[in-house]
C-alpha cells in the first residue's frame, strides 16, 4: 500500500545531501508538473548572507530522481551540486 504525504509535511524535514553531508536546510516549495499530476523537485531556499542584510544564495532545486530517502525528521538526497561556499561570493570583503 502506497504511503502519503501532505507538501505541509516535507516542509518540517530537513534535507541532507549524502555526497558531501552537507546540511542543506528545510524544504521550502515544490515544483510540480500540472500536467501529470506529479512533484518534480524539491526546492530548498539558499542560505542568507549576512544575517540576511545582503540577500540569500542560490536556491537547490533538488530533482525528484535524487531523493533516496524520505523519513520522519530529514530527507536523504544525492545531489552532485556543490554546496555554495563564502569564498565565491563577490561581497566578501576580507579577501579569499
Amino acid at each position: 500500500m502506497a504511503q502519503c504525504s501532505r507538501i505541509t509535511d516535507l516542509r518540517c524535514k530537513e534535507v541532507i545531501n549524502l555526497c558531501d553531508g552537507a546540511r542543506l536546510g528545510y524544504v521550502g516549495d515544490v515544483e510540480i508538473d500540472t500536467v501529470c499530476g506529479r512533484v518534480v523537485a524539491l526546492v530548498v531556499p539558499g542560505r542568507c548572507r549576512f544575517f540576511g542584510l545582503f540577500g540569500r544564495e542560490e536556491d537547490y532545486v533538488i530533482p525528484w530522481e535524487c531523493i533516496d530517502k524520505i523519513g520522519d525528521d530529514i530527507i536523504l538526497v544525492r545531489h552532485d551540486r556543490p554546496t555554495p561556499r563564502r569564498e565565491n561570493a563577490k561581497w566578501w570583503p576580507f579577501g579569499r
